[in-house]
C-alpha cells in the first residue's frame, strides 16, 4: 500500500513539475495521432507524402510566422486584436505602392498606384506594421488601456486604412515579388507511389522557419525572452525584481506587428494581389492556433514550438477537408472550435492540479513540522 501511495505521489509530483509543458505536449500527440489516423484513411488518395506534408507549410507558412508574433503576446498576458487587419494593410501598402502610376484598370476601375520600386514598399510596410505595434504596446501599459480594446481600436484603424488607400483589389505586376513568389525547392517525393512527383516548398516556407527559430532563441536564450516570461507569470513579481516592465511590454506588442506585417507579405506571395477585406477572421485562427499550441491565455507560458504545432493541427483540417469532398466547409471552424474549448479545459485542469499538489504538499511539510520540528521536511 505504502508503495502504491508513494508512486501516486511521485506521478503527482511529476506532472506539478511539468505542468507547464503538457498543454503543448498534448497538441503535438493530437497532431502526429491526427496525421496517422488520415495516413490511414486517405493513404490511397496520397495523403501520406511529403507533398501533403510540406503543402500544410505552404498553405499556412502566413498563419505560423504571425503565431509566432502572438505567442510573445499571449505569454505576456495580452491579446491582440489587430493582427489580420495589419497584415490586410501590408497588401494594400505593397500592392498600391509598387502599382504603376495612373494606369487605369478597366476591369476592376483601379487608376493606379504610385509607382514606387517592391523593396521600398516592403520595408516601408514592415515599418507601418512595427510602429502600429509599438503604438498599441504604448497605450496599453502608459494609459492602462485593456489590450483587448486598445487592438481592437488598432485593428479598426488598420482596415479603416486598407479602404481609404483603395476600395479596388490591386493586382501586383511587380516582376522582382512575382519571380519571388514563383520560386520553389522541388524535393523528390519518395513517400508518393507515383515516380517523378515532387514536394514543392516556397520562399514563404523558408521564411517562416526563420521566424520560429528567431522565436524560439528570443525566449529560450535571451534577456528579453525571460523578461517576457516574468511579465505574464506575474506583472506586480516582475516589477518589485526591477524588471523593465514597460520596455517589454511595448518590445512585445511591436515585435508582433512587425510579425503581421511580415505575415502579409508572405501571404501576397500567393495571392499577388491588395485588398481591403484579405484576411478578414485571421485573429482568431491565430489566437486559436497558439491556444492549442499550449500558450496559456492568462500568461506566462508557452512555447514557440507548440504554436506550429497548433497552427500544422489548423491546417491539417483543412487538408481533411481537402480531402473529403462532401465535408461541409462550416465543419472545420467547428472542429477548430471544439479543439480550442478542449484545449483550454486542458490547460485549467492542469493548472488547478498542479496547484492543488502544490497546496498538499505543503501542508503535509507543515503537519511533519508541528508533529516533529526536529525533522528535515525535503
Amino acid at each position: 500500500m505504502n508503495s502504491i501511495d508513494s508512486k501516486r505521489r511521485n506521478f503527482k509530483s511529476y506532472i506539478s513539475a511539468n505542468a507547464k509543458y503538457i498543454p503543448a505536449a498534448s497538441a503535438i500527440l493530437l497532431f502526429v495521432v491526427s496525421y496517422a489516423i488520415l495516413s490511414v484513411v486517405y493513404g490511397d488518395k496520397g495523403f501520406f507524402t511529403l507533398r501533403t506534408f510540406f503543402g500544410i507549410f505552404t498553405d499556412n507558412a502566413y498563419l505560423g510566422i504571425s503565431a509566432v508574433g502572438m505567442t510573445f503576446v499571449i505569454i505576456s498576458g495580452g491579446i491582440d486584436l489587430s493582427v489580420g487587419a495589419v497584415a490586410a494593410l501590408t497588401t494594400m501598402i505593397i500592392a498600391y505602392g509598387s502599382a504603376p502610376a495612373a494606369v487605369e484598370d478597366d476591369v476592376t476601375g483601379f487608376a493606379g498606384g504610385l509607382g514606387l520600386p517592391m523593396p521600398l514598399c516592403i520595408l516601408f510596410a514592415l515599418f507601418v506594421g512595427t510602429f502600429l505595434g509599438y503604438l498599441m504596446g504604448v497605450l496599453i501599459h502608459n494609459f492602462s488601456v485593456p489590450p483587448f480594446v486598445a487592438t481592437l481600436g488598432g485593428m479598426f484603424f488598420a482596415r479603416g486604412m486598407c479602404f481609404i488607400i483603395s476600395i479596388y483589389s490591386i493586382t501586383i505586376k511587380d516582376e522582382w515579388f512575382r519571380a519571388i513568389a514563383a520560386w520553389r525547392i522541388n524535393v523528390p517525393d519518395f513517400l508518393s507511389k507515383r515516380a517523378g512527383i515532387k514536394a514543392p516548398l516556397n520562399a514563404g516556407v523558408f521564411v517562416f522557419i526563420a521566424v520560429l527559430i528567431i522565436g524560439i532563441v528570443l525566449l529560450s536564450s535571451t534577456r528579453f525572452g525571460r523578461n517576457v516570461y516574468a511579465l505574464g507569470g506575474s506583472e506586480e513579481s516582475a516589477k518589485l525584481m526591477g524588471l523593465p516592465v514597460k520596455k517589454t511590454r511595448i518590445q512585445v506588442y511591436a515585435l508582433n506587428g512587425f510579425c503581421s506585417a511580415l505575415a502579409g507579405i508572405v501571404f501576397d506571395l500567393t495571392l499577388l494581389s491588395g485588398y481591403s477585406l484579405h484576411l478578414i477572421g485571421m485573429e482568431l485562427d491565430i489566437v486559436a492556433a497558439v491556444v492549442i499550441g499550449g500558450t496559456l491565455l492568462t500568461g506566462g507560458v508557452g512555447y514557440p514550438l507548440g504554436s506550429l504545432f497548433g497552427m500544422l493541427i489548423k491546417g491539417i483540417i483543412l487538408k481533411f477537408k481537402a480531402f473529403n469532398g462532401n465535408l461541409e466547409a462550416g465543419w472545420v471552424h467547428i472542429v477548430t472550435g471544439a479543439l480550442l474549448l478542449l484545449f483550454i479545459l486542458i490547460q485549467r485542469f492542469v493548472v488547478i492540479f498542479a496547484s492543488n499538489n502544490r497546496e498538499a504538499q505543503t501542508i503535509e511539510k507543515n503537519r511533519k513540522v508541528a508533529v516533529n520540528p526536529t525533522e528535515p521536511t525535503a
